[in-house]
């Protein structure tokens, strides 16, 4: 199991680079909120933002290995990590240094994450066991929250919010795309199955580019302090609801239950911490940071 944590924790440090190099090839670009051809051929001149990505891809092959090796209950949660690793990417970038403001919310998304999976003790399900059923209600019902939250963020909500709404949506398709990588990893470890002939895999191949877009759409929306903790707490929730009621990963309840809400409130709370860390703050609409 440890080998799963390894990779979880190699797979937030990638994408927080991604993230950082990212906001730092777009820092010229003017924040309109949205991603256009124009903006995405200027983008794709600059090396660093080509370095962003290519992060990005390397944290998506880690997060793979990750639920090949582990239950998605596991390794989803430790990728909230992932704005710890951008907030001490950020400091050195800017020659900032951390004090006790910026620490203690670090150790608390750390604690609480490693106190939730403790409470949990996920055993590992088979995605490819579940029910064709429960596979097409969790689609659909993923999807048609995500669509909603894009619509409403996209269309008819001002500043803050839309980059709450399209934060939110852009970590529950996150949580779904490892949904489907989970079941596509476990037909290629499996003698009886093939990656190709796995279902999951043609959605898979169509729903990562659809979350680099909302991703790059979600970093111009508006400050970090309104996307990011939707965008790093909703792909550990969904993953979760996912392991649970779909792929049959047996939790702790109880009292358990009543530990794992207190890890998430620790969670929550130091995330947002983490979000309005002057550090972070310091960025325009766009995600890039001030001159």
């Amino acid at each position: 199991m440890w080998v799963c944590v390894v990779f979880a924790v190699l797979a937030a440090g990638a994408n927080a680079a991604g993230s950082v190099l990212q906001r730092l090839g777009a820092r010229h670009e003017p924040a309109d909120g949205h991603l256009t051809i124009g903006l995405l051929w200027d983008l794709a001149k600059r090396p660093v933002w080509w370095l962003g990505i290519t992060m990005m891809v390397a944290g998506s092959g880690l997060q793979a290995l990750a639920l090949a090796t582990g239950p998605i209950v596991i390794v989803q949660p430790i990728l909230i990590g992932e704005l710890a690793f951008v907030l001490m990417l950020t400091a050195v970038l800017r020659h900032r240094r951390l004090g006790r403001a910026e620490w203690l919310p670090v150790a608390g998304v750390g604690s609480g994450v490693a106190v939730l999976l403790a409470a949990l003790r996920p055993t590992h399900g088979d995605p490819l066991a579940a029910p064709t059923g429960a596979w097409v209600a969790g689609c659909l019902a993923t999807t048609t929250l995500v669509a909603v939250l894009v619509h409403r963020g996209g269309v008819t909500a001002p500043g803050g919010r839309r980059a709450l709404l399209l934060g939110t949506a852009a970590g529950a398709w996150f949580g779904f795309t490892a949904v489907l990588v989970s079941a596509v990893v476990t037909a290629a470890r499996s003698p009886t199955a093939t990656v190709l002939s796995t279902w999951q895999f043609y959605p898979m191949v169509v729903a990562a580019p659809l979350g680099f877009f909302l991703l790059q759409n979600t970093l111009r929306a508006g400050r970090l302090v309104a996307s990011q903790p939707g965008l790093t707490l909703t792909n550990p929730l969904v993953a979760l609801l996912w392991g649970v009621t779909v792929f049959g990963e047996d939790v702790r309840g109880g009292a358990w239950v009543l530990l794992d809400l207190a890890a998430g409130a620790v969670i929550v709370t130091s995330t947002v911490a983490l979000a309005r860390s002057p550090v972070l703050v310091g960025y325009d609409g766009d995600g890039s940071p001030s001159p």
